[in-house]
């Protein structure tokens, strides 16, 4: 494991600085807008706008990074980012500060999305799982130890800003250092909402659920801590509980959701998600009750988003994953951008105890909605079971890291990656797996080497085939290959090849004999 860290150390030291930069000025910008005299609609709002940033970034810092390449992509982000965080301290309103956020949720997708398709560019596929494990504790190490500098300074002064400033610079070191061939930034896929509502509506549900909560925690929090009469240092402890629960976790949830019906993990974490809101709202005011219930909420809550994932990956095929991905970001990102503003709302209304109410209570349609379905009918697999991979909300790339691997399959892309490199091709099409014997082609196809491709439904067989002109020598003709990819004995009767089926998708179905049964995994019953 450590030759496979070793080279992208840099990459993993470069988020650590970002995130211990951006964690902590994200939980001293709400503190100080409440020091100024910001109400909570207003606070809110402003991390809306954080929110918002982000949902946009998603769409906008791919063309950058392709336009701009990710060295200076990874500069300009950085140092958007940086002048962000000193404005704050600079410009004191509530309006310019919403600006900033917004600039500042870009920036720190453009960050993400460079350091993550880096990863996924210099890590071996079968090494990806270990390296994105890697990934999200760094990821949260530096979020949960961000919180403890608050303990250097006040949030009324000019420090804590400076200090996540530097932070963020110095994050910029070890990337721009790095001497590692830029990857290519993939087009992002098509979004398909309706896909994920027909293939898993609990994954639909829960993608909305974890945004509009965990927006909310994450841009509130500091200030419910401070209403309930939490000094600095107590409210950096606060967050730090809630995020360590989240990371320890991950795992007993994630064995949990892997060994059976995932609707029914899905409802057993958004139900544990709601108790402990409901404690923390109910007792918040005793002792130590905010750190438990944090803890236990942290814990259930941080695991909604990656379930919904390995969720959604069971019920679609392969060539569907990305594009299912993209629409559970979309959905998370909504929740996330509108929770901050309905939280603020209902902290000015009814006090802070509206915080961990609206923490909870965003799970609870998650809990009842994915407790019926995993009683009304078993969980079917579509092609195989996912494995449940601990993550958190950050850019598309991401996705790919822990999406299968496509099956190689004949299309314009790789058409177009055959022109670009013609030995390539004639590599690939010298082969003769049964694989692509089998694919459906025209029979006038040929490969680049202008050998005749064969196939087994518009090949010419019999007499028919002694009439056909043949354009490659006798010598090199192949012999007719049955529907099962085998060659055919001279004295055999010739096999009807069957009928391509319609479906795309049913191409990557496994065969029959392989498919899993109720069983197995492939078919979780409702526990």
């Amino acid at each position: 494991m450590l030759p496979t860290l070793i080279p992208i150390g840099a990459l993993l030291s470069g988020i650590a600085l970002l995130l211990l930069g951006s964690g902590l000025v994200n939980t001293v910008i709400p503190l100080r807008g409440s020091l100024e005299g910001f109400s909570t609609n207003t606070l809110g709002l402003i991390g809306s706008t954080y929110f918002l940033g982000f949902f946009l970034g998603t769409f906008v810092a791919p063309r950058l990074i392709r336009r701009m390449g990710h060295i200076r992509a990874f500069a300009f982000f950085g140092a958007s980012v940086a002048c962000c965080i000193l404005l704050h301290a600079i410009v004191i309103h509530p309006w310019f500060w919403m600006g900033l956020r917004v600039l500042t949720g870009m920036g720190l997708v453009g960050f993400y999305a460079v350091i993550e398709s880096w990863l996924n560019d210099r890590t071996a596929p079968e090494r990806r799982g270990q390296v994105f494990a890697v990934y999200m504790v760094v990821n949260l190490a530096a979020l949960a130890s961000a919180q403890q500098l608050l303990r250097l300074d006040t949030p009324a002064g000019f420090i804590l800003f400076a200090i996540a400033a530097v932070f963020v610079c110095l994050s910029l070191l070890p990337v721009t250092m790095t001497r590692f061939p830029q990857p290519q930034i993939g087009n992002q896929a098509k979004l398909k909402l309706r896909l994920i509502w027909r293939a898993a509506p609990a994954a639909f549900v829960g993608a909305l659920s974890s945004g509009l909560s965990m927006g909310a925690f994450w841009s509130l929090t500091p200030v419910y801590g401070e209403r309930i009469g939490l000094d600095t240092a107590d409210i950096g402890l606060l967050m730090t509980t809630a995020i360590v629960g989240g990371a320890l976790l991950q795992w007993p949830m994630g064995r949990f959701s892997d060994a059976g019906d995932r609707r029914l993990a899905l409802a057993v974490a958004a139900f544990g998600a709601t108790l402990a809101g409901g404690v923390v709202a109910a007792f918040g005011h005793l002792p130590y009750v905010p750190l438990a219930g944090l803890f236990i909420y942290g814990g259930m809550a941080f695991v909604v988003y990656p379930i919904v994932v390995a969720h959604l990956v069971d019920h679609l095929h392969q060539d569907e994953i990305l594009s299912g991905n993209t629409g559970v970001l979309f959905l998370h990102g909504v929740g996330a951008a509108a929770g901050p503003a309905i939280a603020g709302a209902l902290m000015g209304w009814i006090g802070a105890i509206a915080l961990p109410l609206h923490l909870g209570l965003a799970f609870l349609p998650l809990a009842l909605f994915a407790l019926v379905l995993s009683r009304r009918s078993a969980d079917e697999i579509v092609d195989e079971p996912a494995q449940f991979t601990p993550m958190m909300r950050t850019s598309p790339t991401v996705l790919e890291m822990v999406s299968p691997e496509e099956p190689a399959v004949h299309d314009e892309d790789t058409d177009a990656a055959e022109d670009a490199d013609p030995e390539a091709g004639k590599d690939a099409d010298a082969g003769t797996d049964t694989d692509q014997i089998d694919a459906p082609t025209s029979a006038t196809e040929e490969t680049p080497g202008n050998t005749p491709e064969f196939t087994t439904a518009d090949t010419p067989s019999g007499p028919a085939a002694a009439e056909a002109p043949m354009e490659a020598p006798p010598a090199q003709t192949l012999p007719p290959v049955t529907a099962a990819g085998h060659a055919q004995a001279p004295g055999d009767e010739p096999t009807p090849a069957p009928t391509p089926p319609a479906d795309p998708g049913a191409l990557l179905r496994p065969p029959p004999s392989s498919a899993p049964t109720t069983d197995t995994a492939g078919s979780r019953g409702a526990g």
